[in-house]
């Protein structure tokens, strides 16, 4: 392993069937004024929703809703969170919901005792917290994103055209995250399928970066595997709770910072898929798999060696009278293959981008350093075109 680093991570997880329990132990370490954040109203459809206003009721907190969190938060959501925040003097945030819910809670917490301008201080400066942040907790009801045990939120400005994420400090992470598989069995495959990939993106992004003899690159190898076999499972089954774990165990060690430990990181397919989606408003893990083979095949010649690797380590490939392009091609042959086997979007068409809007796409991309090879913006535009 190459470079120095410290490792840590706050979030105390519950996990499994009884998970919601422990909302109770938590929820005696905080302040009497709650936010209860959440999105559309699944979850009072589902019946998560009557579950957790009982606790909060047994607890004696005083409930505050924040209600309507979309798929993509954007500036204008966040404002009217804050407002209602500060009105309501809370003391603690319970985002209730997919990763959405939670990155907007992120963003309440550090927002709420900040009087600057929020998207220019934290999205377009990037900007550490200065003020008193606000403490949250998740309850988590769909697999995805991993915002449950890291620092990150994404919010979109549509007046910019611009879909950012700032990943924060480990003061920032839930303090606690409540993690029941069963309450990802209502979600739609659509959504399933998206938050599949999501977590798989997520583990590229690490992996496709570097080329030393990494512990995290064996730990991103078994969890790819995992994922792999644990999808195909739970396309043809939903209900089965093995799979849906995995699923969901899967999705937060992908995202909780642990295997970026000791490496560089990608990044890029975000940066074209946050793109799509702030032009867009398509779901965010589509818009990752409607631009990925595009862009794998582009860096391929430039990490041809990890490429070799995945296609070994990860599907299987075999090496026999076979060169290291040809193995690495039939690598991400055989990841194509299975991505349409799931039913994830493959082009950036089917999400309603239209060539004349390519352009636009490029200048809304942010570029990163991390992988094999930093894009121009000439690559970004055939990666685009290539992606149609």
């Amino acid at each position: 392993m190459n470079g120095n680093f410290t490792y840590c991570n706050p979030t105390k997880l519950y996990f499994g069937k009884n998970a919601l329990d422990g909302l109770n132990i938590e929820l005696k370490k905080y302040g009497k004024n709650i936010l209860f954040v959440y999105g559309g109203g699944s979850i009072k459809q589902n019946g998560i929703y009557d579950k957790v206003i009982e606790i909060l009721k047994i607890n004696n907190k005083n409930i505050f809703e924040d209600s309507g969190v979309m798929p993509n938060p954007t500036i204008e959501k966040l404002k009217d969170g804050i407002d209602k925040a500060r009105k309501a003097k809370i003391d603690f945030i319970l985002a209730v919901g997919g990763g959405s819910v939670c990155d907007y809670a992120k963003a309440l917490s550090v927002s709420i005792n900040c009087y600057e301008d929020i998207w220019d201080k934290y999205f377009i400066r990037f900007e550490d917290v200065s003020c008193k942040i606000v403490p949250i907790g998740c309850v988590l009801t769909m697999a995805g994103t991993g915002s449950e045990m890291n620092g990150g939120t994404v919010i979109t400005n549509h007046e910019a055209k611009l879909k950012i994420g700032h990943v924060f400090n480990e003061n920032v992470y839930p303090k606690f995250s409540i993690l029941n598989p069963e309450f990802t069995y209502t979600l739609p495959k659509y959504q399933m399928v998206a938050g599949i990939y999501d977590i798989m993106s997520h583990i590229l992004e690490q992996y496709f970066s570097g080329n030393d003899d990494n512990t995290s690159d064996y730990i991103s190898e078994g969890l790819m595997r995992s994922l792999i076999k644990s999808a195909n499972i739970a396309i043809k089954n939903p209900l089965d709770y093995e799979a849906r774990s995995n699923i969901m165990w899967t999705a937060t060690w992908a995202l909780n910072t642990l295997i970026a430990k000791g490496k560089s990181e990608d990044w890029m397919v975000h940066m074209l898929g946050q793109a799509i989606g702030a032009f867009t408003n398509a779901t965010h893990g589509m818009t990752l798999s409607s631009v990925t083979m595009a862009y794998y095949r582009f860096i391929l010649p430039y990490g041809i060696e990890k490429f070799k690797r995945f296609a070994i380590n990860v599907w299987g490939v075999n090496q026999d009278n076979k060169s290291e392009l040809e193995i690495a091609n039939e690598g991400l042959e055989k990841m194509e293959e299975w991505m349409q086997s799931i039913g994830l979007i493959m082009n950036i068409s089917e999400l309603g981008v239209k060539e004349d809007m390519i352009d636009d796409l490029v200048k809304s991309t942010l570029i990163m350093d991390g992988g094999y090879k930093v894009l121009s913006e000439n690559d970004i535009k055939k990666i685009f075109k290539d992606s149609l």
